[in-house]
């Protein structure tokens, strides 16, 4: 079960020893300390950063995503890592999707800010990966009711991921693969690869293949070096990929 800390804080003690250490690009040794369900990263709650109550109830399914989708916010790339800042950024985006684009409340279920401070997004998010569930949210076109989506604060066209914002991404894409069984090889995707965009942005979009190999080394999947190049999607993923559009452009 997710614990909740006296600032509603979620906390874990065995994952973020793993993922420091894969972050850091220093091997694991034989045996090592692997991510577990129960490891749940540092997640600042809706109460923590101010939402305001969605339009209707959160809608839970019963069954678990089967892709991470990475996107980013499009957003300056600011030198600001506060937590002040962060909970902002929620609240702007929460503002956006709710007033201009009209949807029920904040599209995304994690939000990590620049400096590496992970928010829960839609309502429910929390509650459903400790379920083993989904809260449908409205983050990939078409796709809202079997993926999971994970914005990042910044625009990563050209400029590179802040060293923070990628062990917290490292982090949440381990414990939702632990949580969730999934293998991250294939399950860990770019919106671009569902809808026509330029989302996560070209320089995060090539760094997929490595949070892969790196989620891949802390919990225990990996199959070469976690550091490994920034090589194109593999052909598992595509193949993958390819699947779930014709389900889902089929009406499944």
């Amino acid at each position: 079960m997710i614990g909740i800390g006296a600032e509603g804080i979620l906390r874990r003690n065995l994952l973020r020893t793993a993922i420091g250490v894969a972050a850091a690009d220093v091997m694991l040794a034989g045996g090592a300390m692997r991510a577990n369900a129960d490891d749940v990263p540092k997640i600042y709650t809706r109460k923590d950063w101010g939402a305001v109550s969605p339009k209707r109830p959160p809608r839970l399914l019963d069954r678990p995503p089967d892709h991470i989708i990475v996107h980013h916010t499009a957003s300056p790339n600011t030198s600001e890592t506060s937590r002040a800042h962060a909970f902002g950024l929620s609240r702007q985006i929460q503002r956006f999707h709710m007033q201009t684009r009209g949807w029920d409340d904040i599209g995304e279920q994690l939000t990590i800010s620049r400096g590496g401070l992970i928010m829960e997004g839609r309502a429910g998010s929390l509650q459903a990966v400790a379920r083993n569930g989904l809260v449908i949210g409205a983050q990939s076109l078409h796709h809202n009711q079997h993926t999971l989506g994970i914005e990042n604060e910044g625009t990563y066209i050209k400029d590179d991921v802040p060293a923070k914002l990628w062990r917290s991404l490292v982090e949440v894409c381990a414990w939702l693969c632990v949580a969730h069984d999934l293998d991250p090889a294939t399950a860990i995707v770019g919106h671009r690869d569902y809808n026509s965009t330029d989302c996560p942005g070209d320089v995060l979009y090539r760094r997929l293949p490595r949070l892969r190999k790196q989620v891949a080394h802390v919990i225990g999947r990996e199959t070469g070096d976690p550091d490994g190049g920034d090589d194109p999607p593999s052909d598992t993923t595509r193949r993958s990929l390819l699947s779930h559009r014709r389900h889902r452009t089929a009406g499944h």
